[in-house]
């Protein structure tokens, strides 16, 4: 079992996810990681082990009820207990609603709901028998405004809200601090530079700190987990000095 307290990120990907493993890691946690492609994680790991941190990944499909409820079980026996557990699956796909079929509505709203349901559930049978935790869910503009193109991650990220609510005011009173954080911005990442250049424009041409830097959403993430319980956050937003909203 492992002596340091557990940081658990479901969605572990290459930008947020990386940025919040790095954070926790250097303050002291012991980093737990998945995503479906666990193989990936492997140059994270040895950046934050290189740095003095400690971190082990899997792969882990969140939307599998059998793989939520075997790898909660399997870190709780076999590392420790779950201090934090983060989920950040993305599911961020723009389609034209004459052009979203079936398929890709259910997936993505297996990936920013469903999934997360299964996360939190489990991630609650840990925390309420011992009466302490912090559970926070990943959400995005879309979590607040449906815009065009985005009917089914925005459908996804609205469920995604609806249950991390009513999540916060059932559990909080058991002394577990649920969150959801709207990233209200382009974060700075391959996936939105290439948007950008798509839409024609240059992302290197933009003021500095337009485009928000993964590290500051893993700072607000470490902010929120050591809140003083008189002073819990639910929802925080977070974007830009220049976001327009």
């Amino acid at each position: 079992m492992n002596a340091k307290p557990i940081c658990l990120i479901i969605g572990a990907g290459d930008y947020i996810g990386a940025a919040i493993a790095k954070r926790f890691a250097s303050g002291g946690y012991h980093v737990v990681m998945g995503r479906r492609r666990g193989e990936k994680l492997a140059p994270l790991i040895a950046t934050i082990e290189a740095g003095g941190g400690s971190a082990q990944g899997f792969t882990w499909d969140a939307r599998r009820e059998d793989t939520a409820t075997e790898m909660f079980a399997r870190v709780e026996n076999d590392i420790g207990p779950i201090d934090i557990c983060i989920f950040n699956v993305g599911g961020n796909v723009r389609f034209p609603i004459l052009e979203t079929t079936e398929r890709v509505f259910r997936k993505v709203w297996e990936m920013c709901a469903y999934a997360a349901f299964l996360s939190g559930r489990e991630a609650a049978k840990y925390m309420v028998a011992r009466q302490r935790g912090s559970i926070f869910f990943t959400g995005a503009t879309a979590s607040v405004r449906g815009s065009a193109g985005y009917a089914a991650f925005a459908s996804g990220k609205f469920a995604l809200r609806g249950l991390a609510q009513a999540m916060a005011r059932e559990l909080g009173p058991q002394n577990i601090h649920v969150a959801h954080l709207v990233i209200d911005a382009g974060v700075d990442t391959a996936f939105v530079r290439d948007r950008q250049r798509e839409a024609g424009q240059d992302p290197d041409d933009l003021p500095p700190d337009t485009l928000m830097k993964p590290d500051s959403i893993a700072e607000a993430y470490w902010t929120l987990h050591h809140q003083s319980r008189d002073g819990w956050t639910f929802e925080l937003d977070i974007r830009p000095y220049a976001e327009t909203w």
